[in-house]
């Protein structure tokens, strides 16, 4: 059997741009994807922390040290700038794997810079 368990999080990170009408994606600030070990093009889950709407799309590449969290073509309108969010990765593990791994999470600042991050 095989669970599907929270591989990493960036917690509470602010939305800094949306453009609905760019091909549809989050771009994230690089430093924020190498902490969180998500990959360009890699499925991700939203939760607005503000509305409580939950949505998926994927990530790209934003600007190193940019602090950036763009939402664009649909996702686009399901925050406004400002609007904090928790991005999640999930993976299915079997339950040997599930009993000792530890997902990664990641904690901004209101900058979206990292400010410390811890293993569950």
């Amino acid at each position: 059997m095989q669970r599907i368990m929270l591989r990493a999080k960036i917690h509470r990170a602010t939305v800094t741009q949306a453009d609905l009408h760019y091909e549809g994606s989050c771009g994230i600030d690089e430093d924020l994807l190498d902490a969180a070990d998500i990959r360009e093009f890699e499925k991700i889950e939203l939760y607005n922390v503000n509305n409580g709407q939950r949505f998926s799309t994927y990530a790209i590449r934003g600007k190193r040290g940019s602090g950036e969290i763009s939402l664009n073509g649909a996702a686009a309108r399901c925050a406004h700038l400002g609007d904090l969010l928790i991005i999640c990765t999930y993976a299915p593990l079997t339950d040997e794997e599930a009993k000792s791994y530890v997902p990664k999470v990641v904690f901004v600042d209101d900058n979206n810079h990292i400010t410390g991050m811890k293993t569950i």
